[in-house]
């Protein structure tokens, strides 16, 4: 591939490629497409799906322009072609034309949007071009058409259109004028929209589609596979069920089950099948805490229901290339959580009791969601990273006093063992540490915020009402 080059267009993401044919006295041979290379040179990574070849009788047959609902990478097998490609897309480009001839040395990326036309300008040419999304007889609805003589484009086609081969549906195809233009950016859908995560995701994701258990219930294989997933770019799993110790009865660990589980096997076929990337949340939980910290790379080591279905989703996740499992702990947002709860105790003056032997440090809900965010926008490398915000490990009863202290309490936190604290209790075991390492997602170029400072700013945000309560220990 060492004479293989990746071209750019006056057309955004419409890429030419200059392969590298070896020609003897028998014919010739190339590589049209060879993933690991191309993708180094520049070419996306647009995981084809599907070949398709089409065969010219005759110099002058003409078809286009289509602006089909996927990427595609085409070429010639034999003969030659006149290519011309107009963008479809909202946005300054919609209406401009690229055009090269192709011959066996020459493959075009075609992105999605961008209308794709052809000219056979040898007899006997056969067309061929790579597709990431499977044809069925309902994909042709969401194609965009222009006419291939419309006037504004004014593709100029070797063989005058007067004398060119075309279908009857070619010809009837609308001008650019009567064209709406083709969304340009797919779409990113945050299941789970309700949620602390979700309520996060709002602020710093505004153009996603927030999608509650009606809209979407990704325990049901009916309204999965009722929903419309047509230009779904991105999907973050910020579903869960997160009762941990409700999950240790009977029903709790089948619903449990249902969501963490079977519902991120759900989310995993859709993303397949869309090629989307997707976003799966993960926790602590799926470790037993002996370790201090915990790196991506640590096996799996669920104490509870709740871990155990959280590790099997995240195993699910990985056999889906597209993904990123974003590991993390200790969840702060919007809605009842440990922060909210010290809070309002403090303002009653209460004399909590709060356990002092689980160690780990706070994620903050807009932490959590930044770090998605950066994730998707930088392209990082997909696979598992932990995210929470930075600073030492501490305990509950650590992270109790200090809200305590920020507000000026009358009351005081105690300290009690979580064996203690539970004695007599229906309670999931938590692990000890739950401390991770943050080094990939800092080497990505995120660096999350300090704990303690943002604990600060949190508390002293809601100097004002009292929470909700919620669980004292995690």
């Amino acid at each position: 591939m060492g004479d293989v080059r990746v071209r750019p267009t006056e057309i955004d993401g419409l890429l030419i490629v200059d392969l590298d044919v070896h020609d003897d006295e028998r014919g010739w041979f190339k590589e049209n497409w060879q993933r690991a290379s191309m993708t180094a040179l520049g070419l996306p990574d647009f995981t084809p799906v599907q070949q398709n070849l089409s065969h010219n009788h005759g110099a002058g047959v003409t078809r286009g322009f289509h602006a089909e609902p996927w990427d595609k990478l085409v070429s010639v097998a034999t003969g030659r072609v006149f290519g011309a490609w107009v963008d479809l897309r909202d946005g300054p480009g919609f209406g401009r034309l690229v055009t090269v001839e192709i011959g066996p040395g020459t493959a075009v990326f075609v992105p999605r949007g961008v209308g794709n036309a052809y000219q056979a300008i040898e007899p006997g040419t056969t067309y061929s071009y790579l597709v990431n999304e499977h044809w069925s007889a309902t994909s042709r609805d969401r194609y965009t058409f222009v006419n291939v003589a419309d006037p504004t484009i004014a593709c100029p086609w070797p063989i005058p259109l007067a004398g060119a081969i075309l279908s009857d549906a070619d010809r009837r195809h609308p001008l650019l004028s009567e064209v709406t233009p083709v969304c340009r950016s797919a779409r990113t859908l945050v299941v789970g929209g309700t949620g602390q995560l979700g309520q996060a995701l709002r602020a710093t994701i505004p153009e996603a589609e927030f999608l509650t258990r009606t809209d979407l219930d990704i325990t049901s294989d009916e309204s999965v596979a009722a929903f419309d997933f047509d230009h779904v770019g991105v999907i973050i799993n910020a579903a869960a069920w997160t009762a941990v110790d409700t999950a240790e009865t009977p029903l709790g660990r089948i619903s449990c089950w249902q969501t963490n589980v079977d519902g991120t096997r759900r989310l995993v076929e859709v993303s397949r099948a869309c090629r989307a990337t997707l976003v799966q949340v993960s926790s602590d939980y799926v470790f037993d805490g002996t370790q201090e910290v915990h790196d991506e790379d640590e096996p799996f080591s669920p104490l509870s229901v709740y871990g155990a279905s959280k590790a099997a989703g995240d195993a699910l996740a990985a056999t889906w290339e597209r993904h990123y499992i974003v590991r993390t702990s200790w969840l702060i947002g919007d809605g009842p959580n440990f922060v909210r709860t010290m809070t309002g105790l403090a303002r009653k003056g209460a004399d909590p009791l709060v356990v002092n032997d689980q160690f780990g440090r706070l994620t903050f809900a807009d932490t959590l969601a930044e770090a998605i965010q950066h994730l998707i926008h930088v392209r990082a490398e997909f696979g598992t990273y932990n995210v929470t915000n930075t600073g030492p490990p501490q305990s509950w009863f650590d992270i109790a006093t200090e809200v305590f202290t920020t507000l000026g309490a009358q009351g005081t936190v105690h300290p009690i063992a979580t064996a203690t604290y539970n004695r007599g209790r229906m309670y999931a075991p938590r692990p000890t540490h739950s401390t991770l390492d943050l080094t990939k997602l800092t080497s990505t170029g995120y660096s999350p915020e300090d704990v303690r400072r943002r604990l600060y700013t949190y508390v002293a945000a809601r100097r004002q009402g009292t929470p909700p309560a919620g669980t004292l220990s995690g």
